[in-house]
């Protein structure tokens, strides 16, 4: 990395202060998200993280297939892939609670929902501070609210979720062809990573994998939104609306980019080690600015058609055991290779 990597210390004083010291050095500024995009690790955090961390701090087991259902849906495979893990919670949570089907299954297994109430209350309060959503924020949260005991097994959740990263999700090497990519970037663009994961996680990970000589900035969950790191830098260095591009896989990265007037390259879900291949003949469109326009749009097009906009227990042909099991190769596939022992509903 250009800039020294930060310690928690200065994470908790101060966590945009590499952002708020930004200081262009090439023509164009290229944002590229982490999870999903650079690394195959999307289902694995999800299906071998996240899930599993949550239905055993919540007691929710009972409902294993609904929950897994219900949280891949949000987590990977809509418009919403690659959300904030707090908001996450909060739309799977809600989408349970409406759901009917699942109503009946928490009488009979005499199983309740965690309340979604201060999870609403902590997202509103990041949102009215202009905070980032992340331990640091929900431990600040957490100091106003010391008797909310809730709270405390929320922040408990999201710790043991990073304490597991590690073991897992550190593991899965970068898509072919990144690195080669990176290396072509550097040489035209300072690069910015910008990820909704903690940074202490994305500046192992691309230490780790021996890539970061390539960034300038790792902005994580605690510097905001992926967005606001994109706007920060933008005005910092100056750059112009069409020298500016973000690489990633979801929803949200295309609205980050999208809002602060840029363009996007899409690393769509399952479609990802083609897109990388294909990325040195984008980028040169980019730097010689024939990128925005026809080309853009046919990529957009693709993309969007690869996330879904509405869930399948909302389709007329609705049955869970098909919809579960059609998750079920990707799902044992995991566990077997990086946690074999580890607990898994097979129908």
């Amino acid at each position: 990395m250009a800039l020294p990597r930060l310690t928690e210390k200065q994470i908790k004083k101060d966590p945009e202060q590499q952002l708020k010291k930004f200081k262009r050095t090439k023509d164009f500024l290229i944002a590229i998200d982490t999870d999903g995009c650079v690394t195959d690790n999307m289902n694995g955090k999800q299906m071998l993280i996240f899930h599993p961390q949550f239905m055993e701090f919540y007691q929710l087991w009972e409902i294993e297939s609904y929950y897994r259902e219900v949280a891949e849906y949000y987590n990977l495979f809509s418009v919403d892939r690659g959300c904030n893990r707090f908001i996450a919670i909060q739309l799977t949570l809600t989408a349970l609670k409406n759901r009917k089907d699942i109503q009946q299954v928490l009488q009979e297994k005499c199983v309740k929902l965690p309340d979604i109430r201060p999870l609403n209350e902590y997202i509103a309060y990041t949102k009215e501070n202009k905070l980032g959503l992340g331990n640091p924020s929900l431990e600040e949260y957490l100091n106003q609210n010391p008797l909310d005991l809730s709270l405390y097994k929320l922040l408990g959740w999201s710790e043991a979720v990073n304490r597991t990263f590690p073991h897992i999700s550190a593991k899965i090497p970068p898509f072919n062809h990144v690195e080669e990519c990176l290396k072509l970037i550097a040489q035209h663009a300072d690069i910015l990573i910008v990820s909704k994961t903690p940074y202490a996680d994305l500046a192992n990970y691309w230490e780790a994998q021996g890539i970061s000589k390539y960034v300038q900035i790792i902005a994580g969950q605690e510097m905001g939104s992926k967005g606001h790191h994109i706007e920060i830098a933008k005005k910092k260095g100056k750059y112009k609306d069409d020298q500016v591009l973000m690489i990633g896989d979801g929803g949200g990265d295309l609205k980050a980019v999208k809002i602060n007037e840029g363009l996007f390259y899409p690393t769509p879900p399952g479609k990802e080690k083609e897109a990388w291949e294909k990325f040195p003949e984008a980028f040169q469109k980019f730097i010689k600015r024939k990128y925005q326009g026809e080309f853009e749009d046919n990529l957009l097009d693709i993309f969007e058609k690869s996330l879904l906009t509405s869930p399948p227990w909302q389709q007329a042909d609705y049955n869970h055991i098909v919809s579960y099991k059609e998750k079920q190769k990707a799902r044992k596939s995991l566990y077997e290779k990086f946690n074999p022992q580890g607990k898994l509903l097979i129908l």
